[in-house]
């Protein structure tokens, strides 16, 4: 579930530090808060039977994350690393994501180069009603100052992440 910054109120104290995050098809929005750790992309452990937008699984501080590619998940486009994508590390919503039959605190997402820190207030974010039909895993669309931006629905991927991984691991 992504915050609704439109809705705090005014002034600098409520000002929300967020980042804009470049995927193949957009931008995404979030809160700075979800960002673990920003990593170089490598290669990740296929994961067989898995849908296409879920990249494999990465090895990050102990734990396997599965790594998902925003722009296919989404329709958005056919994304996929390479010489100068990261991979975020998002923490999971309530803290935990289910991977593998077991709860991580964490997954991660291909971008295509680093995040750009924005403060987020309600002067400066709008949502945008063009009554199109939003992308998968997408909660809104937003204009933050001039920059247009998804605000992706976390809890929706977290579970079409552990479904995926479920319907892979039972294949």
């Amino acid at each position: 579930m992504a915050t609704d910054y439109a809705a705090q109120p005014s002034g600098a104290e409520n000002d929300i530090r967020g980042v804009l995050i470049q995927v193949a098809g957009g931008r995404l929005l979030l809160p700075n808060a979800t960002i673990a750790e920003v990593l170089s992309y490598a290669e990740p452990d296929a994961v067989a039977g898995a849908p296409d937008w879920l990249l494999g699984r990465i090895r990050w501080r102990g734990w396997q994350l599965p790594l998902i590619a925003f722009g296919r998940f989404s329709g958005l486009a056919n994304e996929r690393g390479g010489l100068g994508s990261k991979v975020l590390v998002l923490r999971a919503l309530g803290g935990s994501s289910p991977v593998e039959g077991r709860r991580t605190p964490y997954f991660a997402l291909l971008t295509q180069g680093f995040p750009r820190l924005v403060t987020v207030s309600r002067d400066t974010l709008m949502t945008v009603d063009d009554h199109n039909a939003l992308p998968n895993g997408v909660q809104a669309r937003v204009l933050l100052n001039e920059d247009a931006a998804f605000l992706p629905d976390l809890g929706a991927i977290e579970d079409q992440i552990g479904i995926a991984l479920a319907q892979a691991q039972a294949a």
